[in-house]
C-alpha cells in the first residue's frame, strides 16, 4: 500500500532531521593545511656517468658531481621529469679538477686536486690543501675547512695549512662540523673521531664495524652512524651509544644519512625514508620518487625539499602546504584533463616510463562503475559547493551512463561500456563486444552487478541532490528502467543471447544456493534490496517494494544481509564447485559493491526498523575492515550516523594518498620494519596497513595490504575520480569533513 503523501514527507523529513542530528554528534576532521610530499625527478643523461655528490645554494642553484664533472637539473616539474646535463654555466670551472662538491654559509663550494674553492665571496676563496687525492671536506662559518684523502686529515684556512693528521688503520668516510662545540667529526669504516678545531686534538670516541654514513642532528646533539646492517645513535656530548642498533628499517643497507627540513633522512640500496616523530618511517622507493633505488646522497634543498641522489639521477622530493580541498582541486583537473573518455571516468594505459603525452584513454570492463562512482563524488560536490563546473560533470557522465542503456537493442540492459566501430580487436575482451544498432558504434556486453549497484548509487545520488529536473527526471527514469528490467526477469540481467550475464543474478534460487558463510549471499541479499528500495523511493511504484518485502521476509534475504561478517569464509568441504570458487580468499570488489550499495539500504529504508537492521549491518561491515584504513568505508559509514567511524583513518587515507596516481614498480615486502601475519582469508599480509604513498595505487576494490606491484613500469595512470574525489566529496557532504580552515 502506497503511504499517503504528505504522512511520507512527515516520515522522510523526520528521518534526514534524525540522521542530521546524529552526524552532528560526529566530530568532524577539521581540514586544515598538511604537508604534501611529491618528487620532481632528473635522470642522468650518460648512463656511465658516475654519480657522486649534490649541493644546493641560497639560491636554489643546485648541482651534481659526477665522474663526467659538474651537472645541474634541466626542466623537470612534477609529473615532467626533467634531466641532469652538464653545467656550463662557469665556464672555466671544467678545469679545476674537482674530486666532490659541498656547501659553507648556504654557498656552493668545490673541493679540487688542489685546494677548497667556491664562486662565492667573489671568488676569494681559494684554500690550498696539499692533499692530490683529496675526497672529501667539511667547511666552519669561518671557512676553515677538514679535508681528507681517506686517510690523512688537513686543516686549512686562508691558504694556510693549520694543522694535519691521520687516522690509523682505518678509511676516512666522511667528516662533519659541529658548532656548537667546535668539533669536527671524522667517520671510517670501523671508527669515529673528534678533532677539536681549538687545540687540534684527535680523539677517537667509538668503535664499530661496517660503518657507512653519518650526520649529526637534533640540533647536533646526537651522532646518527649508517652501517650495512641498521644504525647506531649516539649522544653526542658523552660519545655513548643511545640504545641497540636500530634495524627495523625499510631497509638496513644504508648508504647516506642527512638532517633535512627537520628530520633524519637515511639513504640505501633500496630507496630513502625519513624518521617520523612516532618512530616509524616515511619511505621512498621506485619511480614515485626517485630516478633509481641505489641512493648515493642526500641533503637539504631549496624550497622546503630534500634532494636524494641516486645512482640513475636526482629526486627532489618537495613538500608543500595544502589542505584537503586544494588537494581536491588539483585531482579534479587531473580528472578532467586525461581521463574522460566518452563521458567515462578512465584510466590512461600505455604510457611510456611515466610519460603522461604517450599514454591513451583505455576502456574498461567496469567504466560504468567506475563511472557511477566519479559520478556520486561529483553530485557530492555539487551538493556541497553548487559550483557550475561540478554540474556540467554530472551532466555529461550522466549522458554517457544513458546511453550505456540506448547503444544496445536489449531493453532496460545497461552496457558496460561503448566505443566507435571498427576497433574491436583493440579494446579489451574482444569477444565480449557487440554491433550497435546505432550505426558507427559498438558497445560491450556480459554487463555484472557491480555495475549495476554502482548505477543504482550514482542515479539515487542525483535524483535526491541535484536540484536540476532534467537531471532528476533522467535519472530516475534510469532507476526505473534497470530495474524493471531485472524484475520482469525474474530478478536476472538478461544480455542479448537472452541468458543471464555471468554475475547479474539476485534471484533466490540462485542467492540462496550458496552456503550461509560464502560472501554471495550475503552480498546480493544486501545490493537488490537497495537496488529495490532506491527504486520505490523515487518511483513510488509498488512492484518494487512488494517484490523487497517479499525477499527480505518469505526468502531470507534479510536474515542474510544481517549476518555477521565473521562468518564469512571458505566453503564448506561439502559445497559445489562454484560456491568453493567464489570463497577462496576475502573479495575486495565484494567491499566495494556492499558499500556503494549502503547508501539505499540505508537512506531509502522503507521504516525505521529496517533502517536499524540495516546500521547494524553496515557498522559490523565497517569494523571487519577497520584495519585497512579505507578512506571510503569508513566515510560511507558515516551515513548511519555513528559516532565513531575512524573519521581520523579516513582524512590520513585522503592525506596520504600521492599526487602521482601512476603505476610505477612498487616494492615492500623487503621491509624490516613492518609485521608480517600468517596467511588469512582476507589476504591481510601485515599487521598494520601501509600508507597510500608507499603502496601500490589501488581501487577501492583492491586490497590495501597488497605490498608490491612489479609488473610494468610507469604504463599507466589512474583517474582521481573514484579512488580521491568520491570519498572526500562525500566525506564534504555528510559533515565529516569541514570545509578548508586556517588559510
Amino acid at each position: 500500500m502506497q503511504i499517503p503523501y504528505t504522512r511520507f514527507w512527515f516520515s522522510l523529513a523526520a528521518f534526514f532531521f534524525s540522521v542530521g542530528h546524529e552526524l552532528r554528534a560526529q566530530v568532524p576532521y577539521q581540514d586544515k593545511p598538511f604537508l604534501q610530499d611529491y618528487s620532481v625527478k632528473y635522470y642522468v643523461n650518460k648512463p656511465t656517468a658516475s654519480l657522486s655528490g649534490v649541493a644546493c645554494d641560497r639560491n636554489g642553484v643546485i648541482q651534481v658531481f659526477s665522474s663526467e664533472g659538474l651537472l645541474h637539473t634541466a626542466d623537470g616539474d612534477f609529473l615532467h621529469p626533467g634531466t641532469l646535463q652538464p653545467d656550463q654555466s662557469y665556464r672555466f670551472i671544467k678545469d679545476m679538477k674537482l674530486q666532490a662538491i659541498g656547501s659553507q654559509n648556504q654557498q656552493l663550494v668545490y673541493l679540487s686536486q688542489k685546494a677548497v674553492l667556491s664562486n662565492a665571496w667573489a671568488g676569494k676563496l681559494f684554500a690550498e690543501h696539499q692533499l692530490p687525492k683529496a675526497t672529501s671536506f667539511v667547511g666552519t662559518p669561518d671557512l676553515t675547512f677538514l679535508v681528507s684523502d681517506g686517510s690523512a686529515l688537513n686543516v686549512v684556512r686562508d691558504g694556510k695549512l693549520l694543522w694535519k693528521g691521520a687516522i690509523s688503520g682505518d678509511d676516512v668516510l666522511s667528516v662533519r662540523f659541529q658548532p656548537a662545540t667546535n668539533l669536527f667529526w671524522i667517520l671510517g669504516k670501523k671508527s669515529l673521531y673528534t678533532l677539536s678545531g681549538a687545540n687540534f686534538s684527535l680523539t677517537k670516541v667509538f668503535e664499530g664495524t661496517g660503518f657507512t654514513a653519518f650526520a649529526l642532528a637534533n640540533a647536533n646533539k646526537n651522532v646518527i652512524i649508517g652501517t650495512n646492517d641498521g644504525y647506531i645513535e649516539l649522544d653526542a656530548a658523552s660519545k655513548k651509544q643511545i640504545g641497540a642498533i636500530h634495524r627495523k628499517l625499510p631497509w638496513t643497507e644504508i648508504t647516506a644519512v642527512a638532517e633535512a627540513g627537520g628530520k633524519i633522512w637515511f639513504g640505501s640500496t633500496k630507496g630513502a625514508f625519513s624518521l617520523r616523530p612516532d618512530g616509524k618511517f616515511d619511505y621512498y622507493y621506485g619511480e614515485r620518487w626517485l630516478p633509481g633505488n641505489q641512493v648515493v646522497s642526500i641533503t637539504e634543498g631549496p624550497k622546503n625539499s630534500v634532494l636524494v641522489l641516486t645512482t640513475a639521477g636526482l629526486g627532489k622530493i618537495c613538500f608543500k602546504a595544502m589542505t584537503l580541498h586544494d588537494k581536491a582541486l588539483f585531482y579534479e583537473d587531473q580528472v578532467r584533463n586525461r581521463h574522460i573518455r566518452n563521458g567515462f571516468n578512465a584510466s590512461l594505459d600505455r604510457m611510456e616510463k611515466g610519460n603522461l603525452a604517450t599514454g591513451y584513454m583505455s576502456d574498461s570492463d567496469n567504466d560504468g562503475l567506475w563511472t557511477s562512482m566519479y559520478l556520486g563524488g561529483e553530485i557530492f560536490r555539487y551538493a556541497v559547493t553548487k559550483d557550475k563546473e561540478a554540474l556540467q560533470n554530472c551532466r555529461e557522465s550522466l549522458d554517457a551512463m544513458e546511453r550505456l542503456y540506448t547503444i544496445n537493442p536489449v531493453p532496460g540492459f545497461p552496457a558496460r561500456s561503448f566505443e566507435r566501430a571498427g576497433y574491436i580487436n583493440q579494446l579489451s575482451d574482444p569477444e565480449r563486444w557487440q554491433h550497435s544498432p546505432q550505426p558507427g558504434w559498438d558497445w560491450k556486453s556480459t554487463t555484472s552487478s557491480d555495475e549495476v549497484i554502482g548505477h543504482i548509487f550514482a542515479f539515487g545520488a542525483m535524483a535526491e541532490l541535484v536540484d536540476d529536473k532534467n537531471l532528476q527526471r533522467r535519472a530516475i527514469t534510469l532507476i526505473d528502467t534497470v530495474m524493471s528490467h531485472i524484475l520482469s526477469h525474474n530478478l536476472y540481467l538478461i544480455d542479448f543471447d537472452g541468458k543471464p550475464t555471468m554475475w547479474g543474478k539476485w534471484h533466490p534460487e540462485y542467492v540462496n544456493a550458496f552456503p550461509i558463510n560464502v560472501g554471495d549471499r550475503k552480498l546480493n541479499s544486501s545490493n537488490l534490496t537497495a537496488m529495490l528500495q532506491t527504486a520505490y523511493h523515487f518511483t513510488k511504484k509498488e512492484k518494487y517494494k512488494k517484490k523487497a518485502l517479499e525477499l527480505l521476509q518469505k526468502n531470507g534475504y534479510l536474515e542474510n544481509l544481517m549476518r555477521p561478517m565473521s562468518i564469512i569464509g571458505k566453503a564448506p568441504a561439502d559445497a559445489d564447485e562454484h560456491s568453493k570458487h567464489m570463497s577462496d580468499g576475502w573479495n575486495h570488489s565484494d567491499d566495494e559493491m556492499y558499500f556503494v550499495g549502503y547508501w539505499g539500504l540505508y537512506r531509502y529504508a522503507f521504516d525505521e526498523n529496517l533502517r536499524a537492521k540495516y546500521k547494524q549491518a553496515i557498522l559490523d561491515h565497517w569494523q571487519a575492515e577497520r584495519p585497512e584504513k579505507e578512506g571510503a568505508w569508513n566515510i560511507f559509514s558515516a551515513l548511519t550516523g555513528a559516532k565513531n567511524v575512524d573519521i581520523p583513518e579516513a582524512a590520513w587515507y585522503l592525506r596520504e594518498h600521492p599526487l602521482d596516481l601512476i603505476d610505477w614498480e612498487i616494492m615492500n615486502s623487503h621491509r624490516k620494519d613492518i609485521e608480517p601475519i600468517a596467511p588469512n582469508f582476507r589476504n591481510q599480509t601485515t599487521k598494520e596497513v601501509l600508507p597510500p604513498d608507499e603502496r601500490p595505487i589501488q581501487r577501492h576494490n583492491g586490497n590495501m595490504f597488497s605490498l608490491d606491484r612489479t609488473r610494468g613500469n610507469g604504463n599507466s595512470e589512474h583517474s582521481a575520480g573514484d579512488i580521491w574525489l568520491l570519498p572526500y566529496w562525500m566525506g564534504r557532504y555528510l559533515g565529516v569533513i569541514s570545509a578548508p580552515v586556517g588559510k
